[in-house]
């Protein structure tokens, strides 16, 4: 079981893959050496046989057979290993080779026979034949009995090497293999947690060092996020439940006054009008809902087009304008002094600075005044609205922008608690971002939608 597991794990297929390729190389370079080796021993042999000869071609005859007959047998048949002096018959008139080498041509080049002597095996042999002026053949060998020497040694050292390094490898790729099984067994048993349930388990990152670390913390790293997109539903889940249960309830319960208290005409055409606002207060939370779910799909850029930002003001200027005179408030619209053209949806654009003039609206006293412009701030185009109203305390600037959230100081005014998330959801779409100041002279509340500069500049590139 061991050795099957081990045998799928990467690691081990890697280190039997090294081990084939070391393998390899070492064949090569000790094939390599071989051929080098019997280069080098054949061209030194083949100096040795031809200057020797051509030293002993100088003697007299007389002094040639005698060389030859002490060369039989002294120390210079270490270097030169046989030698004989022939007649042209080819039959010995002195040395230690006791016949003609059989296919030997006396030519005066080296060639490679094969000796049979009278007693004993067969030995291959590097001999020389040369013709001397008298007409006798002097003949000279070298056998290979170094080179063998030389082959066996290397072979010996290539195993005394090889088996030690291929063991060793080995070795440490069953330990390296077995480790990383053992993380792979602890990663498989923490995604068995998770897929039973334990959302907050996560697979064992340490400080992603190598490739497998790295990988569980971008996995760890997706958990999270997944998390909080869950407990994100579900927040959001429970505050749809609490919003419509309200207005819900109260449907339910003037009906059932209605059934049991009497059948006045007057008193049910109240209680139904009132039933139908609640139902519309109902339905314009999941509207809200729908749409914010929708603009943050992102399925609307296709849409998107060039866009002056003054042009979106005077729109929404002349739309709240009359509004905000019969609430006898103020509404002034300012022009920046350059224009500001923005890439982007003009209709999405007019709804998210629609809702933040009728917050302004909403939490303006009677008397206050509220304005809305466009400019450009550090060569980026923005559109603002700015009221004096009650403001928003530091502390609740982040909450505001969150779905369903309500400060104490909106309780009093009909509302869902969605108008700034759909802010949010449109400025996100346009990568713009969104801040929330403190009003002018520290009077009220302003609202700021910045425009990111690549935007700017896929405008002016259109143009």
């Amino acid at each position: 079981m061991f050795l099957t597991e081990l045998f799928r794990t990467a690691t081990f297929r890697i280190t039997l893959m090294a081990l084939a390729a070391m393998a390899g190389v070492m064949v090569m370079q000790f094939g390599l050496v071989y051929a080098q080796l019997e280069a080098v021993e054949s061209r030194r042999s083949t100096e040795l046989l031809k200057g020797e000869a051509e030293l002993l071609a100088q003697m007299s005859p007389e002094h040639l057979e005698y060389v030859i007959r002490r060369r039989a047998t002294d120390d210079l048949r270490l270097i030169i290993n046989s030698a004989g002096l022939f007649d042209s018959g080819h039959a010995l008139i002195a040395g230690d080779l006791r016949t003609w080498p059989k296919g030997l041509k006396a030519d005066g080049k080296p060639h490679n026979v094969e000796i049979y002597p009278e007693e004993g095996d067969s030995y291959p042999l590097r001999v020389l034949a040369e013709k001397l002026p008298d007409g006798t053949i002097l003949v000279l060998g070298r056998s290979f009995y170094l080179l063998s020497e030389q082959k066996l040694m290397l072979r010996h050292t290539m195993l005394v090497a090889a088996i030690p390094t291929f063991v060793f490898a080995l070795f440490l790729g069953i330990v390296l293999s077995h480790r990383a099984l053992s993380r792979v067994k602890e990663m498989h048993e923490a995604i068995d947690r998770i897929m039973a349930g334990d959302i907050h388990e996560r697979l064992p990152a340490a400080k992603e060092w190598d490739d497998l670390e790295r990988l569980a913390g971008s996995v760890n790293r997706m958990l999270d996020r997944l998390e909080r997109l869950m407990d994100d539903m579900r927040e959001v889940g429970n505050d749809i439940a609490h919003d419509l249960r309200t207005p819900l309830s109260r449907v339910r319960a003037r009906l059932e006054r209605a059934l049991s208290t009497g059948t006045e005409p007057e008193a049910l055409e109240a209680t139904v009008g009132r039933a139908v606002d609640d139902l519309d207060q109902c339905l314009g939370i999941i509207t809200a809902l729908l749409r914010i779910a929708e603009i943050e799909n992102s399925r609307r850029k296709a849409g998107f087009g060039q866009v002056l930002l003054a042009d979106l003001v005077a729109d929404v200027f002349d739309l709240y304008e009359p509004i905000a005179e019969m609430e006898d408030k103020v509404l002034v619209a300012k022009e920046g002094e350059a224009p500001c053209f923005v890439w982007g949806d003009r209709h999405l654009l007019i709804e998210l600075l629609a809702n933040l003039v009728d917050n302004a609206i909403k939490f303006t006293p009677e008397g206050g005044r509220i304005t809305l412009g466009s400019q450009r701030i550090n060569g980026a185009a923005t559109l603002f609205v700015t009221d004096t109203g009650v403001g928003i305390a530091p502390t609740e600037r982040e909450a505001v922008l969150s779905r369903f959230y309500r400060s104490d100081k909106s309780r009093h005014v009909p509302g869902s608690g969605l108008g700034l998330s759909l802010v949010c959801a449109i400025a996100h779409l346009h990568e713009a971002h969104v801040t929330i100041e403190t009003g002018a002279e520290g009077i009220g509340t302003c609202f700021r939608i910045t425009f990111p500069s690549a935007f700017l500049q896929k405008v002016e590139d259109c143009t």
